[in-house]
């Protein structure tokens, strides 16, 4: 039985008149008076009983009318969610972001989004570079955003959004909130909060071991908000990306000699076609104005 045979039966149930029921369905009354009778041999007995212009359904026909009416108001609804889906109302959007980033260079693309795209539910979720890249392969996520400081993995196909620089991060009163930048080596033998999440806390380390910096560690944590948050509490500086920094008491200084940065990339899997909603979010991403924050 196809849908449309099952439409013209319906239709027919509803006035029991051939022709009026072709007229509503739009089509001749020969075109629905043979989809009728091919139904009638597919199931195998009359489901009208021809009576002139009058017609009547038959024990058969009454039976399977509830039937035929629950696979036709199915379909409508699965024709219903494509058109959702296509027009982008109430469809799912993944999005995974990083931990390590920040909300202060987001939160405006992802108003933005909502506003011009009401009616697509879009979900953020977090986690670490490995967690993303997993959740994109298995189809988990639509997109993530996210710095893979090692390089992407050659099955994601990515995007540039903006480069952010590493800054230092004091509490009022601290004696680098006297200077306009602050040299890697100003922070030798300096209280230090280590960010343990930072995806480029090895090169920093490492840097740092280089050139014979000592950094003392009062406080460790993978908690963007508990680092930030000891801090201010006077349990000396962090390095942190510029954009992640969120609390409002806290002086920033660059970070020069060296100066570090890193590249925000949107991510999906490369060759998997994007989902409307997701390709409306990635065009909102790469058109964004990122300098205007």
């Amino acid at each position: 039985m196809e849908l449309d045979q099952a439409r013209y039966f319906l239709a027919a149930c509803e006035h029991l008149n051939f022709t009026r029921a072709a007229e509503e369905c739009n089509i001749s009354q020969p075109s629905l008076t043979v989809a009728i009778k091919k139904l009638e041999d597919e199931f195998g007995g009359p489901l009208f009983h021809r009576e002139g212009k009058r017609i009547l359904l038959t024990e058969l026909g009454i039976r399977l009318k509830p039937f035929i009416g629950q696979m036709a108001e199915q379909a409508e609804s699965v024709r219903q969610a494509a058109k959702d889906f296509r027009l982008l109302r109430q469809v799912p959007l993944k999005v995974g972001i990083m931990t390590t980033i920040g909300p202060m260079r987001l939160s405006g693309l992802l108003a933005r989004f909502k506003q011009d795209h009401p009616g697509v539910e879009l979900g953020v979720h977090e986690g670490d570079l490995g967690e993303l890249q997993a959740q994109l392969d298995a189809g988990e996520l639509d997109l993530a955003v996210l710095h893979a400081p090692g390089g992407h993995l050659p099955s994601q196909r990515f995007v540039s959004l903006y480069r952010e620089r590493y800054v230092v991060i004091v509490p009022p009163g601290h004696p680098f909130e006297r200077q306009n930048t602050v040299r890697l080596q100003d922070t030798d033998k300096a209280a230090y909060v280590d960010r343990l999440a930072c995806e480029l806390r090895e090169t920093v380390m490492h840097v740092c071991g280089q050139n014979g910096i000592e950094l003392y560690a009062g406080f460790r944590s993978e908690r963007e908000d508990w680092v930030q948050g000891m801090v201010m509490a006077g349990m000396g500086f962090a390095f942190m990306p510029e954009y992640s920094v969120t609390h409002s008491g806290i002086l920033r200084r660059p970070l020069v000699e060296p100066a570090i940065d890193r590249e925000v990339c949107l991510v999906n899997v490369a060759g998997r076609q994007l989902s409307p909603a997701a390709a409306a979010f990635s065009r909102a991403a790469q058109h964004y104005r990122w300098g205007g924050e």
